[in-house]
């Protein structure tokens, strides 16, 4: 991760949000390369989830809504995350997040570990249990660490369990609800009647949108609404970089089915539509994992929720959750607002609340999967014999910030650069393509293969003199061809679009 965040600052993709006044926590920004990388993953989403899809309209909320939508939905009342401090460093943690375990000793408990969750906190956990028994002198068989998060400490042990950043026991305080929901206020008074919400999640826009759609267009069950846009939650320790920020932006689709459907079947074929899409852009399918919800922690409403899991440099967490949540949207928001949120099916010619499935992936969460699958440090060979180590980025062409890079041999031949800028001009038509005539050729493809610029075109002394042919470096393979300059574009749309 380290190298992969300083890539990213060095190159424009990602900058921590004012980083000028010493940053906000949570909070980022997306630079040249980063913007163009976004964009692209929202396109190609957009494209293959709405407009090459015939069950699949578009919308495009409010961050701002009613706040009795918030009330609906029951975030007002229930959008929480249980929060802990530490009375004496002051650090503030997520309970669920916070791991703790007893150290035994031959059956005897002679104290308590804890720490953060990691990848690594088991191996941690038992390496401060020894430590805690050699301080102790204790003699006997140390047993394994037993890890539970702090929401299932009994009041008993709080005083026992010691905080992760002093190390000192009875320094936590018990789990409270803290609401993750940013508030703000609608109009030039600032009391109860103008409290209002950022969103946090783009679902809900959908939900209270539903009888506008029918109304407004010819869609028949089943039938999907997608929509990309920003949501904002107060977390309590965001982390991971962009993994998990206060201010992030999402994929979501509301999928709506028949009260009779094989909501099942629907929801095994959505999986699958997922896992082929994350697939087709780059991320490989070894490092997808399914994790379906017991039913003990799915919500009362919940049919069943299945999280696809990638494997992220700090460990296996969730990419995309699709959720099969019933009619208790439409039923919750037909019932505050006294709008019926009816469909009418002409077939049975009855009335009824639609069930949906929600497949909600994160852009942000996608990007980091792409970056962390794309990233390579690898040795390469040249004619000589010698070797380097180069940083690339193997994205997708459809995802890559940058299509092609053009670049002229050498700066100093004006028919060479005429040439070049030519053929940049033309492709920049359709593409974003990337212009360079700085050093060596080598050094360039260098700074293109790191930004993961998927074929860099060269025109040379043989374009002008002889075939009016230009060279195509693949950056993966590192393999060449010459090809004439009439058939670059439609080579380019083959490779990236084809």
């Amino acid at each position: 991760m380290d190298a992969l965040i300083a890539l990213c600052k060095r190159r424009g993709f990602i900058f921590h949000s004012s980083e000028i006044y010493g940053g906000v926590n949570g909070f980022f920004d997306y630079g040249p390369l980063g913007v163009e990388m976004r964009k692209n993953i929202k396109d190609a989403w957009w494209r293959d989830m709405v407009h090459r899809r015939e069950d699949m309209v578009g919308l495009d909320c409010s961050i701002i809504m009613h706040p009795n939508v918030w009330k609906a939905s029951g975030h007002v009342e229930g959008f929480s995350d249980p929060m802990v401090d530490c009375k004496v460093s002051k650090n503030r943690y997520r309970a669920d997040q916070l791991f703790w375990g007893a150290v035994i000793v031959d059956g005897e408990t002679i104290g308590y570990v804890s720490m953060l969750e990691s990848e690594k906190m088991q191996a941690l956990a038992d390496a401060d249990a020894d430590k805690l028994k050699r301080k102790a002198q204790k003699q006997g068989t140390l047993a394994p660490v037993v890890l539970k998060d702090y929401t299932e400490a009994s009041p008993d042990l709080y005083e026992k369990i010691p905080s992760p950043s002093t190390g000192q026991p009875g320094s936590l305080t018990p789990p409270r609800d803290f609401n993750l929901m940013f508030e703000t206020h609608i109009g030039a008074l600032r009391d109860e009647s103008s409290v209002a919400y950022l969103r946090p999640e783009t679902a809900q826009g959908i939900f209270a949108n539903f009888k506008n759609v029918i109304d407004t267009t010819r869609v028949k069950l089943p039938f999907g609404i997608a929509q990309i846009g920003k949501a904002f939650r107060n977390e309590i320790t965001p982390r991971n970089y962009i993994f998990r920020s206060r201010e992030f932006e999402q994929m979501e689709i509301e999928y709506f089915i028949a009260p009779d459907a094989d909501w099942k079947g629907l929801h095994r074929k959505w999986l699958d539509t997922c896992i082929a899409w994350l697939v087709s852009i780059g991320i490989p399918a070894n490092r997808i994992s399914e994790y379906a919800h017991p039913k003990e922690k799915l919500a009362f409403y919940s049919q069943g929720t299945t999280d696809l899991m990638f494997e992220f440099p700090f460990g296996v967490q969730e990419l995309w959750g699709v959720a099969c949540r019933g009619d208790y949207d439409l039923k919750q928001h037909a019932t505050h607002s006294g709008k019926a949120l009816d469909y009418f099916d002409e077939a049975s010619k009855s009335k009824f609340l639609p069930h949906v499935i929600e497949p909600s992936l994160g852009v942000d969460r996608t990007f980091l999967a792409l970056l962390t699958s794309a990233y390579q440090e690898e040795p390469i060979t040249d004619e000589k014999g010698n070797t380097e180590i180069r940083t690339v980025l193997h994205l997708h062409p459809r995802i890559a910030p940058y299509k092609a890079a053009v670049f002229p041999l050498v700066k100093n031949k004006p028919e060479i650069v005429a040439k070049a800028r030519e053929l940049h001009a033309k492709l920049q038509r359709r593409w974003n393509v990337f212009y360079d005539e700085s050093a060596a050729i080598g050094k360039r493809y260098r700074r293109q293969d790191e930004i993961g610029t998927p074929f860099g075109i060269t025109v040379d002394f043989e374009t002008i003199e002889k075939d009016n042919c230009v060279t195509i470096r693949d950056r993966d393979t590192l393999a060449q061809i010459r090809i004439p300059i009439s058939e670059v574009s439609a080579w380019l749309d083959e490779k990236i679009d084809g």
